[in-house]
């Protein structure tokens, strides 16, 4: 049989962008239906969006951003920042609100600050995540939030060893940028809903990255993470968090996510301690020295959006579109992580926490068990100091220094003053995470 001439070259190229553009449609059209069903959540319980201050300069803010920042007030020395990342169609404020990060920094002390997207850069307020001139160091969107973070540290007094990011959804992979190419800037990070550095460098991979299963190996993607920058100190501790009912983002990422930063820490590849809660699943991976690095929550039944606990010590945030109720909080549970209030051991600890079922190596049991008897050898020195003569002002401000707070008044002004010395010390210790009562 005798084949016609063969097509020309344009008629080729212009046949597969039709077929291009009418996947990139449908994919658009896929994305548009799944983000408003989970837009169309439980009702917000909330009725204001918090009080944010808008930083208007910042730098050149070559991603064109906004910047709002929430302060507590009486705002110590050195304080922790958090920087958070909220996802598509949402705002900072609304962020703010869902997640309660904000009264969590009022209690613990420390500032957050909300990079916002622009509908001028993304109609559905998504953080550029996929396109690579906002995703590379000190270039657009990544660069802008570096900014951000240099005027938080400048204008509050940041302690610079403990800056902290987090994010959901395309608030979570940017956080996954920020983390890869910055990574000596931060101490800690969370990905809640979100992907793996290097995940796509157009819409159409984004897209796909976000629908499909994909198998990337662990090499590869640890790989997009060196190349980032040219790191070599210690990298940041990471916690990942998603659904496994997420519609939006696959749970396959949150895999991907953890391959990528096992293979860039060289951590080993099975998981160090397990917990079961009654609808999560953690896993956590530590260093050789047994200090946890990376963390996994995987919530069962939850869709795209983040963790909240409405009930409990951990109760936290406002249920709302994309903020789950979940039985746990993504929040609380960063603070203890990142070591921004009391430690996860005191967690275990806590008799009004749910219940949970924990399988910890051999080693990680000897361990806890040690920091165990070293807390009760503690309580019991402190109890005994308290029983002896001792100076009142002195006990308070440290009390107050560990809780992360400043002293309410100074050594000189209590040593005159008319108050209660055990009352105020029984509180101090208590919000300083050192005693149970």
């Amino acid at each position: 049989m005798r084949l016609g001439p063969p097509l020309p070259v344009g008629f080729l190229q212009a046949s597969m962008l039709r077929a291009s553009l009418a996947s990139l449609r449908q994919m658009r059209g896929l994305f548009q239906k799944r983000i408003a069903a989970a837009s169309r959540g439980p009702a917000s319980a909330t009725t204001a969006l918090p009080s944010l201050h808008e930083v208007a300069t910042f730098g050149s803010n070559p991603g064109n951003l906004r910047m709002f920042a929430h302060v507590p007030p009486g705002l110590g020395e050195n304080p922790a920042l958090v920087v958070a990342l909220h996802g598509c169609t949402q705002s900072a404020r609304a962020y703010a609100a869902g997640t309660g990060w904000c009264d969590v920094a009022d209690r613990h002390g420390f500032v957050v600050i909300y990079p916002e997207q622009q509908s001028s850069n993304n109609p559905k307020n998504c953080f550029s995540w996929f396109v690579p001139a906002d995703t590379a160091r000190d270039s657009g969107e990544a660069l802008s939030i570096r900014q951000m973070i240099e005027k938080a540290v400048g204008e509050f007094g940041i302690d610079q060893r403990r800056i902290f990011i987090t994010g959901l959804s395309a608030g979570g992979a940017m956080a996954s940028v920020m983390l890869a190419a910055y990574p000596e800037v931060f101490a800690g990070g969370a990905i809640i809903g979100g992907l793996p550095y290097g995940s796509a460098a157009n819409v159409q991979e984004a897209f796909d990255a976000m629908f499909n299963d994909r198998r990337p190996s662990a090499r590869a993607l640890g790989d997009r993470v060196r190349a980032a920058s040219k790191h070599e100190g210690r990298w940041p501790r990471i916690s990942v968090w998603h659904g496994t009912a997420d519609a939006v983002v696959k749970p396959s990422n949150a895999e991907h996510i953890l391959s990528q930063w096992i293979n860039v820490q060289g951590l080993q590849r099975e998981p160090s301690e397990l917990e079961h809660g009654a609808r999560y699943t953690r896993r956590v991976w530590s260093d050789k020295n047994g200090e946890p690095q990376l963390e996994a929550f995987s919530v069962a039944g939850m869709g795209h959006g983040v963790p909240l606990a409405t009930a409990g010590q951990d109760a936290c945030g406002a249920v709302g579109p994309f903020f789950l109720d979940a039985g746990v909080s993504a929040t609380n549970r960063l603070l203890r992580f990142w070591e921004l209030g009391c430690q996860i051991d005191e967690l275990a600890d806590a008799s009004d926490i749910p219940s949970t079922a924990a399988v910890s190596a051999p080693a990680l049991q000897a361990s806890s068990a040690t920091r165990r008897s070293s807390n009760a050898e503690q309580d019991a020195s402190t109890a005994q100091t308290m029983g002896a003569n001792f100076n009142p002002g002195a006990v308070i401000a440290a009390a107050f220094k560990a809780a992360g707070l400043p002293p309410p008044v100074s050594r000189e002004g209590l040593a005159g003053a008319k108050v209660d010395p055990a009352a105020i010390i029984a509180a101090a210790l208590k919000a300083a995470g050192l005693s149970r009562q």
